[in-house]
Protein backbone atom coordinates (compact mmCIF):
# COMPACT_ATOMS: atom_id res chain seq x y z
CA UNK A 1 0.00 0.00 0.00
CA UNK A 2 1.48 3.31 -1.08
CA UNK A 3 1.45 6.04 1.53
CA UNK A 4 2.59 9.64 1.41
CA UNK A 5 3.06 11.53 4.66
CA UNK A 6 3.69 15.27 4.75
CA UNK A 7 5.30 17.17 7.59
CA UNK A 8 6.81 20.56 8.31
CA UNK A 9 3.79 22.79 8.10
CA UNK A 10 3.25 25.55 10.61
CA UNK A 11 2.68 29.22 11.17
CA UNK A 12 5.28 31.85 10.32
CA UNK A 13 5.33 35.56 9.62
CA UNK A 14 5.55 36.98 6.13
CA UNK A 15 9.08 36.90 4.81
CA UNK A 16 9.88 33.76 6.76
CA UNK A 17 10.79 30.27 5.60
CA UNK A 18 9.53 26.73 6.01
CA UNK A 19 10.61 23.34 4.75
CA UNK A 20 8.00 20.75 4.00
CA UNK A 21 8.83 17.06 3.76
CA UNK A 22 6.97 14.22 2.12
CA UNK A 23 7.92 10.62 2.65
CA UNK A 24 6.62 7.93 0.34
CA UNK A 25 6.45 4.28 1.32
CA UNK A 26 5.19 1.13 -0.33
CA UNK A 27 6.04 2.40 -3.81
CA UNK A 28 7.76 -0.27 -5.87
CA UNK A 29 8.25 1.41 -9.25
CA UNK A 30 11.75 2.61 -10.07
CA UNK A 31 10.67 5.98 -11.39
CA UNK A 32 8.10 8.47 -10.30
CA UNK A 33 7.11 12.07 -10.26
CA UNK A 34 6.54 13.68 -6.89
CA UNK A 35 4.75 16.97 -6.63
CA UNK A 36 3.41 19.53 -4.22
CA UNK A 37 -0.03 21.04 -4.53
CA UNK A 38 -1.84 23.49 -2.32
CA UNK A 39 -5.38 24.52 -1.62
CA UNK A 40 -6.23 27.80 0.03
CA UNK A 41 -9.60 28.38 1.71
CA UNK A 42 -12.29 28.91 -0.90
CA UNK A 43 -9.93 28.25 -3.78
CA UNK A 44 -9.22 25.34 -6.08
CA UNK A 45 -6.20 23.15 -5.62
CA UNK A 46 -3.18 24.29 -7.61
CA UNK A 47 0.17 22.81 -8.51
CA UNK A 48 3.21 24.29 -6.79
CA UNK A 49 6.26 22.25 -7.79
CA UNK A 50 7.13 18.83 -9.15
CA UNK A 51 10.24 16.75 -9.69
CA UNK A 52 10.88 13.54 -11.58
CA UNK A 53 13.16 10.81 -10.29
CA UNK A 54 16.75 12.01 -10.35
CA UNK A 55 15.76 15.65 -9.97
CA UNK A 56 15.47 16.10 -13.71
CA UNK A 57 13.38 17.88 -14.69
CA UNK A 58 11.67 20.11 -12.16
CA UNK A 59 8.53 22.18 -12.58
CA UNK A 60 7.44 25.31 -10.72
CA UNK A 61 4.33 27.42 -10.75
CA UNK A 62 5.06 31.00 -11.75
CA UNK A 63 3.90 32.32 -8.40
CA UNK A 64 6.65 30.43 -6.53
CA UNK A 65 9.60 30.73 -8.91
CA UNK A 66 12.60 32.09 -7.12
CA UNK A 67 11.05 31.50 -3.70
CA UNK A 68 10.39 27.75 -3.51
CA UNK A 69 12.68 24.86 -4.32
CA UNK A 70 11.83 21.17 -4.66
CA UNK A 71 14.38 18.44 -4.08
CA UNK A 72 14.68 14.73 -3.29
CA UNK A 73 16.92 12.58 -1.16
CA UNK A 74 19.20 10.18 -3.01
CA UNK A 75 16.90 7.16 -2.70
CA UNK A 76 13.92 9.21 -3.91
CA UNK A 77 11.79 8.27 -0.91
CA UNK A 78 11.51 11.78 0.45
CA UNK A 79 10.83 15.03 -1.32
CA UNK A 80 11.28 18.47 0.19
CA UNK A 81 9.76 21.82 -0.55
CA UNK A 82 11.94 24.65 0.65
CA UNK A 83 9.83 27.78 0.91
CA UNK A 84 11.28 31.23 1.49
CA UNK A 85 10.04 34.80 1.36
CA UNK A 86 6.63 33.49 2.31
CA UNK A 87 3.60 35.67 1.75
CA UNK A 88 0.14 35.63 3.32
CA UNK A 89 -1.24 34.36 0.00
CA UNK A 90 0.89 31.23 0.43
CA UNK A 91 -1.42 30.21 3.26
CA UNK A 92 -2.94 26.87 2.32
CA UNK A 93 -2.99 23.16 2.95
CA UNK A 94 -0.03 21.71 1.09
CA UNK A 95 -0.40 18.22 -0.36
CA UNK A 96 2.19 15.82 -1.63
CA UNK A 97 1.32 13.61 -4.59
CA UNK A 98 3.01 11.02 -6.76
CA UNK A 99 2.46 9.55 -10.19
CA UNK A 100 4.10 6.75 -12.12
CA UNK A 101 4.08 8.21 -15.62
CA UNK A 102 4.71 11.75 -16.68
CA UNK A 103 5.27 14.77 -14.50
CA UNK A 104 3.88 18.24 -14.10
CA UNK A 105 1.68 20.55 -12.08
CA UNK A 106 -1.74 19.22 -12.96
CA UNK A 107 -3.48 17.14 -10.32
CA UNK A 108 -5.14 15.07 -13.02
CA UNK A 109 -3.20 11.84 -13.30
CA UNK A 110 -1.68 11.83 -9.86
CA UNK A 111 -1.88 8.29 -8.54
CA UNK A 112 -1.31 8.86 -4.83
CA UNK A 113 -1.97 11.69 -2.38
CA UNK A 114 -1.00 12.57 1.14
CA UNK A 115 -3.38 14.08 3.65
CA UNK A 116 -1.76 17.49 3.63
CA UNK A 117 0.01 19.83 6.02
CA UNK A 118 -1.24 23.29 6.93
CA UNK A 119 0.86 26.37 6.27
CA UNK A 120 -0.24 29.71 7.72
CA UNK A 121 1.56 32.93 6.87
CA UNK A 122 0.70 35.98 8.94
CA UNK A 123 1.27 39.54 7.80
Amino acid sequence: QVQLVESGGGSVQAGGSLRLSCQISGYTHTSKCMAWFRQAPGKEREGVAAVYTGSRPTYYADFVKGRFSISQVNDYTTVFLEMSDLKPEDTAIYYCAARKVGCGLTDYGMDYWGRGTLVIISS
